[in-house]
């Protein structure tokens, strides 16, 4: 049996995860400063429930990306470790916790989403996007995209799988 510190032998030896190189591809070294852009002051997007602007009745179909652009985007089901709310968003919106499991770790990203508890979150199961790159969001540092279908009026109600997944299941 080969001890804890010794290098694994044949095609393992010398690699690192997933996680581990996209981790190394967006590293800024220390004396490299780092500038975000300012927040737009435009005013905030505001939905009219009224005029039900996502009912799927009156919205076009996006164009043809093709089976490379979909398979492109790395959706993973991922369980909510923490949920809670975001004040400093200029929207309503929670920030979540979630756990992707061992090779992508816990992320965390800012969801718009008002019609949920927090509480009720923590231990759900969502589907994320989780190689969009982050994104800065009043001061937050936002690392996927949580997957929602929007009702007419525009509540986002969470994807999830039917069943219990194991945390960093592929979604295909």
């Amino acid at each position: 049996m080969p001890s804890p510190t010794s290098q694994p032998d044949g095609p393992e030896r010398g690699r690192c995860s997933p996680a581990a190189r996209r981790s190394r591809s967006r590293s800024v070294g220390p004396s490299t400063p780092v500038s975000w852009p300012e927040a737009s002051v435009a005013e905030p997007h505001r939905i009219d429930p009224v005029t039900r602007p996502y009912a799927p009745s009156g919205l076009d179909a996006k164009p043809e990306v093709g089976a490379e652009g979909f398979f492109a985007v790395d959706l993973r089901v991922g369980t909510v470790v923490t949920a809670a709310p975001f004040p400093q968003a200029r929207e309503p919106a929670l920030k979540l916790t979630v756990d992707f499991g061992p090779v992508l770790g816990v992320l965390q990203t800012s969801a718009k989403i008002s019609n949920y508890d927090p509480e009720e979150l923590v231990g759900r199961q969502v589907v994320g996007a989780v190689n969009l790159g982050s994104r800065r969001i009043a001061g937050f540092v936002s690392q996927f995209l949580v997957l929602g279908g929007l009702e007419p009026d525009g509540t986002v109600r969470l994807l999830g799988a039917d069943a219990r997944l194991p945390d960093g299941a592929p979604v295909g």
